[in-house]
């Protein structure tokens, strides 16, 4: 039987969809919203892509060794070439699917996603667990961190990628006012907490004004309270903390959400 043009058409659309929908697994579809799906036809550089439509698309949740990309002054981060390279052997020609867990453009018109291949593969789980990329979240786009997390833990404890190297070695208090202006893991004891006109602070040494401090401004505390957390509750706790060292009374992360701070210990 001949399909009429309107008919013919929709079932085109309805096809699309579940081929672009089908790949997600079903332990992640209930916390991601799916998008289309398009053929990789440029790795711009180990955290952006370019599709076969023109659009760009920001690998969410991930920050992988940084390229200089023409920026004056900037260095290449160590691995930077191996991860795009990795990141190119696995997309570059294949067709991708996009899934939002949260904002899904950002202020440069990229899409902020996570890509999964035809046989399932989460792109970001891949760079995470060779060691290529470390977990980077950000307050609207928090769907999957506990994941990425756990990947990323499983990769440096085995030693892999980016984790032999002495630049990304997760740095103690003491020892972080010498890796200030990069992206960095820092692991120690909170020694004090106060609130200090709205702001929250954790700090990791005797003197605030020189040690280490976690800085929580007002309006990000409030998703700390969301989720049922104290400032109290980080007072002798060892915390693994990741974000970008500053210097702002000593060497200073500020923090906008609760899961850049992971509890190690009591």
């Amino acid at each position: 039987m001949k399909l009429l043009p309107h008919i013919t058409v929709l079932f085109a659309l309805f096809a699309s969809a579940a081929q672009a929908y089908a790949e997600i697994p079903d332990a992640l579809a209930d916390r991601l919203a799916p998008g289309s799906s398009g053929v990789v036809v440029e790795v711009v550089d180990d955290n952006t892509i370019r599709l076969d439509n023109g659009r760009q698309v920001r690998l969410v949740g991930i920050q992988a060794p940084k390229l200089p990309l023409g920026r004056p002054g900037f260095e290449k981060w160590p691995l930077a070439d191996e991860a795009k390279q990795a990141l190119e052997d696995m997309v570059r020609g294949k067709t991708v699917t996009l899934a939002f867990g949260g904002q899904k453009v950002d202020r440069y018109n990229r899409f902020l996603a996570h890509l999964f291949l035809p046989d399932g593969t989460w792109v970001q789980q891949r760079l995470l667990e060779t060691g290529l990329a470390r977990v980077y979240s950000f307050p609207d786009n928090r769907a999957l961190v506990a994941e990425m997390l756990a990947y990323e833990t499983r990769a440096r404890a085995a030693g892999r990628g980016n984790w032999t190297l002495p630049y990304y070695v997760v740095l103690d208090p003491d020892g972080s006012a010498d890796h200030l202006e990069r992206f960095a893991l820092v692991e120690g004891r909170v020694r004090e907490t106060a609130q200090i006109r709205g702001w929250t602070y954790l700090n990791f040494g005797a003197d605030w004004r020189t040690d280490f401090t976690i800085a929580i401004a007002p309006g990000h505390w409030k998703r700390f309270q969301a989720a049922g957390i104290s400032f109290e509750d980080y007072k002798g706790r060892k915390v693994q903390v990741r974000g970008w060292l500053k210097s702002r009374n000593g060497p200073m992360i500020d923090v906008k959400h609760p899961e850049q701070i992971e509890v190690l210990s009591p």
